[in-house]
């Protein structure tokens, strides 16, 4: 990895520490999140409610979704599957570089082109506003695997991955979700905005706009448009973004930190744009790259941030120094951590 000091900020452990205080200004004593050392919930695990328009909502889209596969696959022009592959990126892009990297962790700085990209890219992915997405996700690294955590994967792989979407959120989740410090996103003109016209936005860039280029640009018929785009892209996308919540914390080594669940799993790398080196992460969430090692192959999230850090658009790209990670993988990991040579580092990425 090649360094520049000019736009690349190197965190150190009190640094780390330091930042934690994003997570909540009332209760610091309880957030070193790389540890997990904070409380467990004394509360135990409750039969919430379910959301049955949800439950409804989601098998139905789902089936849907295997039909129009299995009855358009081969009508559907191969235009139209280019065209759904690079919306299925912009949008996955939107969720890894911007609803993730940068608004719940702010792991670098973005002038005003790259937030209002990253807030598009983030709409195309069709998920929850801003804000809900933000709070959820600070509250999972603050208390995860706790009745605290919004997708506890402690209760199983479905409802870590769509179940707890299903019904209502466990009490600790609402209780501790007051402790977040969400002042950064509220007091965001643009987020506000986006989200005060929320469902406009996106019914336009998640549905409308990409089926109505794939009619009229393409020249692909409205069934199989519609199949493709507005229902089999969307659900591989959610899908996508679930399997960091399950697949993660469930199956992969732990090179970091093996007190705790999530892991590095090379799969889900590939099909969530490199957020799938799950351990690191949870150890070092701050840094802008999410992952030590894989490259831009297996984190193109990365590779779009440092082409935009290097316009300028993206600055102040936050890492860890290489001394830190090495001594938590020494001091904490499964023994799967393996220094590499420093040619290997630089070719795995180039932070600009």
């Amino acid at each position: 990895m090649v360094q520049m000091a000019t736009k690349t900020t190197t965190i150190t452990e009190s640094d780390m520490l330091q930042q934690e205080t994003y997570l909540s200004k009332d209760d610091q004593k309880e957030q070193v999140t790389t540890d997990y050392d904070g409380e467990k919930s004394q509360f135990p695990v409750s039969k919430q409610e379910i959301i049955w328009t949800n439950v409804v909502f989601i098998t139905l889209l789902h089936v849907l979704s295997v039909y129009c596969f299995c009855n358009y696959f081969f009508s559907t022009k191969w235009q139209t599957y280019v065209w759904s592959f690079l919306v299925g990126g912009i949008g996955g892009f939107g969720v890894t570089g911007g609803a993730h990297r940068y608004f719940t962790h702010r792991s670098f700085k973005a002038k005003l082109p790259l937030q209002l990209i990253l807030i598009l890219c983030y709409t195309v992915s069709g998920q929850n506003n801003i804000p809900d997405w933000v709070r959820d996700h600070r509250v999972h690294h603050k208390f995860s695997e706790t009745d605290a955590d919004p997708h506890n994967a402690n209760r199983g792989f479905f409802f870590s991955h769509v179940g707890w979407l299903m019904q209502r959120k466990h009490p600790e989740v609402y209780r501790k979700g007051k402790t977040i410090d969400m002042s950064d996103i509220n007091n965001d003109p643009l987020v506000q905005f986006h989200t005060k016209h929320f469902f406009l936005f996106k019914m336009l860039f998640c549905f409308i706009i990409p089926v109505l280029i794939s009619v009229y640009a393409l020249n692909e018929n409205w069934v199989e448009a519609i199949s493709s785009l507005a229902v089999v892209r969307y659900v591989l996308n959610l899908n996508f973004t679930w399997s960091v919540n399950s697949v993660a914390h469930i199956w992969g080594s732990k090179p970091y930190d093996k007190r705790i669940q999530p892991a590095q799993n090379v799969v889900v790398s590939i099909v969530a744009m490199g957020e799938g080196w799950h351990n690191y992460h949870h150890v070092f969430p701050w840094d802008y790259r999410a992952a030590e090692l894989g490259g831009y192959l297996l984190n193109t999230t990365t590779l779009w941030l440092d082409l935009f850090a290097a316009i300028g658009w993206a600055y102040d790209l936050k890492t860890p120094p290489k001394h830190l990670v090495q001594q938590r993988a020494v001091n904490h990991g499964d023994g799967s951590w393996r220094q590499e040579p420093e040619t290997a580092h630089t070719r795995d990425y180039k932070t600009s």
